[in-house]
């Protein structure tokens, strides 16, 4: 069984916010913590907590499960109680609080969320970001045990983003994503005319940081360090005199990997602020279009039901300028 699920309306407000009293706590766990390693489970429960003290009190015994000592990679099991030992926070610089906010929703059951994501918007705070969408979504639903990103989108891209609201389906998910069990096309404007025969693209990746501290990808060799391979299926939607509107599929989910791969087949996306025609994106920035964002919209995603097994296809149709855009260099 098939379903096509469209963009729908915005459920009611609905996060958690940890406690960090330094206090022994003892946690017992849920269905939404269970088959989690007590690493991650202890580097959630103690945000803001480096990582190598989190370690450390695990190493000394300090974190109990069931009043025993365990291991950083012990798997937890529902009714398990975890002995949280007295951890200070570091004292932090105060952060602007994530405003409460809901995004329009295209699917949405017991299981995950499945929301069509503004272009503009990160998906989760850090990197000089206070907060994302993941942050926004806990604190307008303040009773949910559990939400997660399945995955990511940069913060220029819109369209369609999985969240978990269990530990099982967030688990699932991503499987399906490792194994490429996952469908996920994006709507991609590019400068120029793409050539009919280019309908693959195999071209490794490499992951760098460049002088200005940033991260970049950029193509690779196969026998390279560091490159892995990637895959995107190309397909020509619709021709205009400066443009090319492709769908792109990808095999592989490198970071990324749109925006490179089409820039190094030297068409690059329009309004892409990294890989770009710098020039022309200001140009159509400050034209009649007035367009200024990367015009990279992730419209359809197919996936397994993590819960049913049933197959589930989300579409989220092109932004009103991105639509616009398309129709008036028509």
């Amino acid at each position: 069984m098939k379903r096509i699920i469209g963009v729908g309306q915005v459920p009611p407000d609905t996060t958690q916010t940890p406690a960090t009293a330094p206090a022994v706590r003892r946690v017992t766990v849920d269905e939404g913590s269970a088959g989690q390693r007590l690493d991650n489970f202890l580097l959630r429960e103690l945000k803001g907590v480096p990582k190598t003290h989190v370690y450390r009190v695990i190493r000394a015994g300090e974190v109990r499960v069931n009043k025993g000592r365990a291991q950083a990679d012990t798997r937890l099991e529902i009714g398990d109680e975890v002995r949280i030992p007295p951890v200070r926070l570091p004292e932090r610089p105060a952060q602007p609080e994530a405003p409460a906010r809901e995004f329009p929703v295209v699917f949405e059951d017991e299981h995950l969320l499945v929301i069509d994501k503004p272009a503009g918007v990160a998906v989760h705070g850090g990197s000089g970001v206070s907060y994302g969408v993941i942050e926004a979504l806990r604190r307008s639903r303040p009773t949910a045990k559990f939400l997660e990103l399945v995955h990511r989108l940069d913060k220029e891209t819109s369209g369609l983003l999985m969240i978990a609201k269990k530990r099982s389906a967030l688990v699932a998910l991503q499987d399906q994503l490792r194994e490429r069990e996952t469908g996920k096309t994006y709507a991609a404007l590019v400068w120029g005319d793409w050539p009919a025969k280019l309908k693959v693209i195999d071209v490794p990746l490499v992951k760098f940081v460049g002088g200005d501290g940033e991260r970049w990808v950029r193509p690779g060799k196969a026998d390279e360090e560091g490159a892995k391979r990637s895959i995107s299926l190309v397909k020509v939607v619709q021709r205009t005199p400066h443009f090319s509107l492709l769908d792109v599929t990808i095999k592989t989910g490198r970071t990324h990997q749109i925006r490179v791969h089409l820039q190094q087949a030297g068409h690059a996306i329009v309004g892409d602020p990294k890989y770009g025609d710098f020039e022309r994106n200001r140009e159509l920035a400050r034209g009649r279009a007035k367009f200024d964002r990367m015009f990279l919209h992730a419209r359809r995603l197919q996936f397994q039901h993590p819960a049913t097994g049933e197959t589930v296809t989300c579409e989220a149709p092109l932004p009103a300028d991105c639509r616009s855009l398309v129709d008036s260099a028509a």
